[in-house]
């Protein structure tokens, strides 16, 4: 699996107030590049905890529940989107099927 891009999401541990989220997200990171993630029943395998939304997207759990990642997924071509990352509360205020942030 592709993923794009893993600049958001270093961009996002970057700020001080989510440097906690380096090691959850990179570990996301490394298992999804390494993942076949070919179908929403394959990457629920996976990620038991994630929810597969409308749209292509996907919400994870990331941190212990601290975040929430939303990814559109191209399966076809083995690629994940990231489309937003924040904390459950910020997340709370978006629309998972057509956020669009990063």
């Amino acid at each position: 699996m592709r993923v794009i891009a893993k600049s958001t999401l270093k961009k996002f541990w970057e700020q001080s107030a989510y440097n906690d989220a380096q090691e959850p997200l990179e570990s996301w990171y490394e298992e999804a590049i390494n993942s076949a993630g070919v179908s929403p029943q394959a990457v629920k395998n996976q990620y038991r905890n994630a929810s597969i939304c409308g749209n292509n997207r996907i919400v994870f759990n990331i941190g212990g529940n601290q975040y929430r990642l939303v990814v559109e997924m191209q399966y076809r071509a083995g690629i994940a989107w990231v489309k937003f990352i924040g904390t459950h509360a910020q997340y709370d205020k978006i629309n998972a099927e057509t956020v669009n942030e990063y």
